[in-house]
């Protein structure tokens, strides 16, 4: 069992930073892949970022990469998401997600969720 709790979230101006945590609980963090979904208003969940359980693997939804980057630090039970060059579509609530190793890009092969944190991204 995981249980996670995001924070960061908030209101920038296009251009700005942010910089999203996940704090989870539990002994066995380090063997879950993890990942950020987001969703705004009237829209689906969708993915945005994702790492391996080890670190190594990255992977971005094509709207993020290189503006985006998704870490993790396993010996703090955290996981965070630097956002850079924020623009007003990036506005939503971001989630932070937990799965078996190989999860990847789908919101279904996640087991653990958090309640999620607001980015408002202002033109």
């Amino acid at each position: 069992q995981v249980q996670l709790i995001e924070s960061g979230g908030g209101l920038v101006q296009t251009g700005g930073s942010l910089r999203l945590s996940c704090a989870a609980s539990g002994r066995t963090f380090n063997t879950y892949n993890m990942a950020w979904f987001r969703q705004a208003p009237g829209k689906e969940r969708e993915f945005v970022a994702g790492v391996s359980w080890t670190g190594i693997s990255t992977y971005y939804a094509d709207s993020v990469k290189g503006r985006f980057a998704i870490t993790r630090d396993n010996a703090e039970n955290m996981l965070f998401l630097q956002m850079n060059d924020l623009k007003p579509e990036d506005t939503a609530v971001y989630y932070c997600a937990a799965g078996p190793a190989g999860s990847s890009y789908y919101r279904g092969q996640y087991t653990f969720w958090g309640q999620g944190t607001q980015v408002t991204v202002s033109s």
